[in-house]
């Protein structure tokens, strides 16, 4: 029964990376201003148009500033440079995705630790799913960004819309291989609480049971 409903969740659940929506080439190429600037990584014509007035935290048609642009195109010096004219750097885009969240998706930790260095909030609540960064990367497996969410204080036992932390996501959602186990360590060396269970109770230690993860469950019956 318990993998079944596992089953069932995933087949229901759109990915952390597919609730993403990243500028499509149209978008792009209709891009003006500081949205084709940030896109197109030019940190100098950012600060010549943020000095001439333009608005640093304009929107395009799905809610996305000119920073989260520059950080679906991995463009660290237009990020700074946005920052350093004004730019909110906890801005939710119409997915309510912030920079941290975007850079975390992808797997990109220095822009994502340059983008909490500028002011952006580590532990915002964020996507369709009212989770966090930490969240969406552990279900990733982003070992390296996992590693600096925590040092950057991210939240280890927010709940999200689902009723899953950043930990049962690792184990619902990951594969039990390397990058995950390695996830689940570290946030349980953190301090991740492991008894909290699902909306039915269900602990992150059954489903990596029920799901075959026994280095997983080890860790979990261990405490890391």
């Amino acid at each position: 029964m318990l993998r079944r409903i596992v089953f069932c969740l995933l087949l229901a659940m759109p990915s952390a990376a597919g609730a993403q929506i990243a500028p499509s080439p149209a978008e792009i190429a209709a891009y003006r201003d500081l949205h084709k600037a940030a896109h197109a990584g030019d940190a100098e014509e950012v600060r010549r148009l943020a000095a001439a007035g333009a608005d640093v935290n304009a929107r395009d048609g799905h809610g996305r500033t000119p920073a989260h642009v520059a950080a679906f195109a991995s463009h660290d010096a237009a990020l700074r440079a946005l920052a350093e004219a004004g730019a909110d750097m906890n801005a939710l885009d119409s997915q309510a995705y912030d920079v941290v969240t975007i850079a975390a998706v992808a797997d990109d930790p220095e822009l994502m630790s340059l983008a909490i260095d500028l002011g952006n909030d580590a532990g915002l609540t964020t996507s369709p799913y009212r989770g966090t960064a930490l969240i969406a990367a552990a279900h990733l497996g982003r070992v390296e960004v996992v590693r600096r969410l925590v040092a950057a204080g991210a939240p280890l036992d927010h709940v999200n819309n689902l009723g899953w932390t950043a930990l049962m996501e690792t184990v619902v959602l990951g594969d039990g291989g390397g990058d995950h186990r390695q996830v689940v360590g570290l946030l349980l060396e953190a301090g991740a609480d492991r008894t909290i269970g699902d909306r039915d109770g269900v602990l992150p230690l059954a489903h990596a049971r029920a799901r075959g993860y026994s280095e997983i469950a080890a860790l979990l019956e261990s405490g890391g």
